[in-house]
């Protein structure tokens, strides 16, 4: 069970346990009084994620911590989709390879599968959905999106970020989303439009 002892009112648990992304949401969200706590830190358990699209699979996350822990929640479901291979890999993006969800092993068969691809139509654009809910049976959530379209590379350039950031170009700057500066990044990635969008309809609805 988790430990909510020591729990203030301002915090709220993200449904993740994935390091990078708490990083980015808490240095975010910590502007509008709140402190982002991952619920591996909580001991929760990742929810089945069985929705058929982003926003399903984000809610489905969102409730199930709050569900467990009984604070505010916030749920990310992003992924990568690719032009040339009709959205793949989409929702299953973090599980592309393999149910153990490694990096390294999604990047290489992503490059496989777009192996023979012009330049030219390796257009792909990654997408982000944040659900927030007040508690697990909250009708009305928040939810905000951001999509930022660029295309594949053929192989993998710079060591900042995670997931696809080294097969990602970004137009914009010319340079890999692995080799821009993370303060760059938090300001213009699919994420931080998410969540400025969130930030915003916090502060009006909270």
């Amino acid at each position: 069970m988790p430990n909510l002892q020591k729990l203030e009112k301002k915090q709220l648990v993200l449904a993740t346990g994935n390091s990078g992304k708490v990083r980015e949401m808490n240095s975010v969200l910590a502007r509008l009084g709140f402190d982002v706590i991952s619920q591996s830190e909580l001991n929760v358990e990742d929810a089945i994620e069985d929705g058929l699209g982003f926003i399903e699979n984000s809610l489905i996350k969102s409730r199930h911590a709050s569900r467990i822990t009984g604070l505010p929640a916030v749920a990310d479901d992003s992924g990568i989709l690719v032009d040339a291979l009709n959205g793949a890999p989409g929702i299953y993006s973090a599980r592309y390879a393999s149910d153990a969800g490694n990096d390294q092993t999604n990047n290489d068969l992503l490059l496989k599968n777009m192996r023979g691809v012009a330049e030219a139509d390796r257009g792909a654009q990654f997408v982000c959905v944040l659900s927030y809910v007040r508690h697990t049976e909250d009708p009305l959530p928040i939810i905000a999106q951001g999509i930022w379209r660029g295309s594949l590379l053929f192989e993998e350039r710079g060591s900042e970020g995670f997931g696809y950031d080294p097969l990602f170009w970004v137009p914009t700057h010319n340079l890999a989303s692995a080799e821009l500066n993370p303060s760059i990044k938090r300001k213009i990635s699919h994420r931080a439009q998410a969540l400025d969008l969130l930030c915003q309809q916090l502060d009006t609805q909270i």
